[in-house]
């Protein structure tokens, strides 16, 4: 399906105008939510390294790896193409989203969709670490409204300014979130910070609540199928 405007800038493809939807790659899909948030680490070549992975994975893996000490610097955010994957010990995200193992040759990935995906990129630690870092960012450098936070937050995981219909929608359920972070039912910290024992420094006028708040949406944002999707 291809519009008439782009049909006439590229009528034969030549510019990529036009391509199959689906959605991204498992190492392309990570390295996203960390871009959009700000935490990806642009640095070229190097040392790869250890992504963060379930204790249970380590602990009843074939071979128990005493090695596996995950980065907590600005390696931890490394593209994912730099990311250590053991063979008896397939990553556990990048698996959910049809990264092949390393058993034998991939001449062609499947895909599919399942509820593990979703509960990967909603819970996921690296996922959780840029919807905390992407409501930081929203925050800061995304204006003084709900709206115009909402419309920053779709510029950063969409590529395109958000509609007044998606601007109120965001806003409306960071209002409710708020109102239900103000009832005590949820931990403000534990949500919106990734220790909670330390705050960093905010934006004058913003929060510990306005920023867990940010979280939640910032999960959202992170994942909507146009954020996960190339089209």
């Amino acid at each position: 399906s291809v519009s008439a405007e782009l049909k006439e800038l590229d009528p034969n493809n030549r510019l990529l105008a036009r391509g199959p939807r689906f959605r991204t790659e498992a190492e392309v899909l990570r390295d996203i939510a960390l871009s959009a948030s700000g935490l990806l680490t642009k640095q070229i070549g190097g040392p790869s390294v250890f992504p963060p992975v379930p204790e249970s994975v380590i602990k009843y893996n074939y071979v128990v790896p005493d090695y596996w000490y995950p980065a907590e610097d600005e390696n931890r955010y490394r593209r994912s193409l730099y990311m250590f994957r053991k063979r008896s010990m397939p990553d556990p995200v990048l698996t959910s989203f049809d990264a092949p193992n390393a058993d034998e040759s991939c001449a062609g990935r499947v895909r599919t969709n399942t509820p593990l995906s979703a509960l990967a990129s909603l819970n996921e630690t690296i996922f959780v670490e840029a919807s905390q870092t992407l409501a930081q960012r929203i925050l800061k450098e995304g204006g003084n409204s709900n709206e115009e936070r909402a419309n920053y937050g779709y510029l950063l995981t969409t590529g395109r300014p958000a509609n007044t219909f998606e601007s109120r929608e965001i806003a409306n359920f960071v209002k409710s979130q708020n109102d239900r972070l103000a009832d005590g039912w949820l931990d403000i910290r534990k949500i919106a910070f990734k220790d909670s024992d330390t705050i960093p420094e905010l934006p004058e006028g913003v929060t510990p609540k306005d920023v867990a708040a940010w979280t939640i949406a910032s999960r959202v944002l992170l994942n909507l199928d146009e954020t996960l999707t190339k089209n």
